[in-house]
């Protein structure tokens, strides 16, 4: 059964990637139809529109008013996305206002509503726009946090539309209705992989690339949650309604996850955190030597940032949950698991994620594989699948014990 999809663009100078969206849209096998407001037309025509997505556009509830269209567009609709929202159409939805076939349609519609906003950083943060976003919360519509970056002109600030993929990824999330049990609730996930240099051009490091923790900062917001991610060298694109604080050093990892950390609801440590660094650092690049010698590089052992926030929340502390990442083999003194278990009991941690990466497994690759288990002696299988199949499965686990 085709999913019909109705995409709003409003007018904001981010309209014209809105096209991406659609095309991510229409080649997944979704039927899509653009409803513009009128001043969105002055940035992307409706040429464009009914070329891509292969159906007639309208603006205003007079145009074609046998078809009833301000009515049949919401009623017939799986889902409608906003992108970009712009602040006088957040206004205008919050207030139930309806003068354009859009406001029409988003009265109509009882399918799941999502709003991507993009303006300057001025207008998201005044407070007359939060308490529309806070409003259309509270009716249970999705508001996606806008990204942080360049804006119109040399301004950079939070107001930029997130990445046409991410947003679909969100988008795709609320199709498969997910369930919306982290609404209300912060969670930080930490992602990626640090790095301790040795001069200023090399470093120790590892292969973690961030896309589990990245695939888990976007299942939290499409289950409600407002997400903190804590980013250690990743070159990925931001997931829509993010906020992420970069990072480089496992002591810069520390210290962001601490202060993202107070008062959050659960903290997912999925980066990949060095054990060690060098005790020196040289300012100058390290040079060959005639003579073939090779300098001697002393290491020291990092802080085990799981194990201080288990010793920060404090033995009575049931807040934040939190969960451990174990990427582990298999030795001659004991398996995967058993080497997971010894490791569960030592960090104190609610819950370990456990992957075999034996022979190169699970790193950069888009699929995974992983054991969850629970202080409580809880075990949960996940088969090979999606990140994002794992990303959920661990929310499921979080959710139980946040309950």
């Amino acid at each position: 059964m085709t999913t019909e999809v109705v995409l709003g663009v409003a007018g904001g100078i981010a309209s014209y990637k809105a096209a991406e969206l659609l095309r991510l849209f229409t080649e997944s096998g979704h039927s899509v139809r653009v409803v513009p407001t009128e001043s969105s037309l002055h940035f992307v025509g409706t040429s464009t529109w009914e070329a891509l997505s292969g159906k007639p556009v309208q603006v205003g509830v007079f145009e074609h008013v046998d078809e009833v269209a301000h009515v049949r567009i919401g009623r017939s609709a799986d889902l409608v996305v906003v992108a970009p929202a712009t602040a006088n159409l957040l206004a205008k939805a919050a207030h139930g206002l309806a003068d354009d076939l859009l406001t029409t349609t988003l009265l109509t519609a009882t399918c799941p509503v999502m709003f991507v906003p993009a303006m300057h950083t001025e207008m998201w943060e005044n407070a007359a726009t939060q308490a529309n976003v806070a409003t259309l919360r509270s009716r249970g519509h999705v508001v996606v946090e806008p990204a942080v970056g360049r804006l119109t002109g040399a301004d950079t600030g939070k107001g930029r539309l997130p990445d046409p993929a991410a947003i679909f990824a969100a988008a795709r999330d609320l199709l498969e209705a997910r369930p919306r049990d982290l609404t209300g609730r912060h969670v930080v996930v930490s992602a990626g992989g640090t790095r301790e240099f040795l001069d200023p051009v090399r470093f120790l490091g590892n292969r973690s690339s961030g896309r589990q923790g990245y695939a888990l900062a976007e299942a939290a917001v499409s289950r409600g949650a407002r997400v903190t991610v804590v980013a250690a060298n990743v070159e990925l694109p931001v997931p829509a309604g993010v906020d992420v604080v970069p990072v480089v050093s496992t002591e810069e990892l520390r210290q962001q996850v601490h202060a993202a950390s107070a008062g959050a609801d659960a903290v997912v440590m999925a980066a990949a955190p060095a054990d060690f660094r060098p005790a020196e650092h040289v300012d100058a690049k390290i040079k060959k030597t005639d003579d073939g010698t090779t300098p001697e590089i002393r290491l020291v052992e990092n802080p085990d940032i799981l194990v201080e926030l288990v010793a920060a929340r404090g033995a009575a502390g049931a807040r934040p949950v939190i969960v451990g990442f174990a990427a582990e083999t298999g030795d001659a003194t004991a398996t995967v698991l058993e080497h997971a278990r010894a490791k569960l009991a030592r960090k104190g941690c609610d819950l370990l994620v456990v992957n075999d990466v034996s022979d190169g497994k699970v790193f950069g690759l888009d699929t995974t594989e992983a054991v969850l288990l629970g202080a409580d002696g809880t075990v949960v299988e996940v088969p090979p699948a999606s990140k994002s199949v794992l990303a959920h499965s661990i929310w499921d686990a979080v959710v139980q014990r946040l309950d």
